[in-house]
């Protein structure tokens, strides 16, 4: 992305993206997309580090990139409470105009320094600050869990794509978590998850909502997966979880020989219908 990107300066932004007045306050910008360039290779190292070698983040957020397409060339995409921006900036590699919406301010600052860091909005994700219809894409990654409100999330998510627009997203499924009630509530705990959601379940609040249920997939679909997943999820700190990265083939090995209609996190692509 060269200087002239609409998302590179605050009055650029707000106006490629609509009216935000009638919707909430405006939205402090943490930074500005192009601000800054690859100037800090140890941020990109452990940027990297903490978003793919990680036993199951990388497959996860690789699927919905490779659904949002290889060339985002001219298309507007948003990222739902994406953190530090990584994964929008991933979207912005490939050619998108892209903003990341997130709470956590300290999350942000560090997005900035990265490399293809996209615009970083600090706002809720419950009050989407953009108009109708204003991204091609939508995508969320294992967020809607942790909000009080995913179905208003949803809405919101569903309001901001323009007609034909998708949306990819993931949630913790965690369809056997009854089987491990130790390791589950552990999970919830440790990650504030407030919420699990199915891929039938999902299907059902985007329909209301106005999207079609495209296609969907499960990680970690069979027992033993989701044990490990519960497992990993469990241990504080990021040791393990990284170390287990050499379980990534393993596991999507197991995933193909299982049925797609359950597991630990569901993956969705959803299409705004057109009327």
């Amino acid at each position: 992305m060269r200087g002239d990107s609409p998302l590179n300066a605050r009055f650029a932004l707000f106006t490629s993206f609509g009216s935000i007045g009638s919707r909430a306050s405006a939205p402090r910008l943490t930074r500005r997309a192009g601000q800054y360039t690859s100037r800090v290779p140890f941020d990109n190292a452990i940027a990297y580090v903490g978003h793919q070698v990680h036993f199951c983040r990388f497959r996860e957020a690789g699927t919905l990139l490779k659904w949002l397409g290889d060339d985002l060339r001219g298309q507007r995409v948003l990222d739902v409470a994406g953190g530090d921006g990584y994964w929008a900036g991933q979207a912005r590699r490939r050619g998108a105009y892209a903003v990341s919406i997130d709470l956590s301010r300290s999350k942000m600052v560090r997005g900035a320094r990265l490399a293809y860091a996209p615009a970083l909005l600090e706002t809720d994700a419950l009050r989407l600050p953009f108009g109708a219809a204003t991204f091609d894409r939508v995508m969320s990654i294992c967020a809607i869990e942790h909000f009080d409100d995913g179905p208003r999330a949803l809405a919101e998510m569903a309001r901001v794509l323009v007609p034909g627009g998708e949306l990819v997203m993931s949630a913790d499924a965690l369809t056997r978590g009854a089987q491990w009630p130790r390791l589950f509530d552990a999970h919830c705990r440790r990650y504030a998850v407030k919420h699990t959601y199915g891929h039938e379940l999902l299907g059902s609040l985007l329909d209301e909502r106005g999207l079609d249920l495209v296609e969907h997939s499960y990680q970690f679909r069979g027992q033993q997966a989701e044990r490990f997943y519960l497992a990993m999820s469990s241990v504080k700190g990021k040791a393990a979880p990284n170390a287990a990265v050499f379980a990534t083939p393993l596991i999507a090995a197991s995933d193909r020989r299982e049925p797609n209609d359950g597991g630990s996190v569901v993956l969705i692509r959803a299409r705004k219908r057109s009327s």
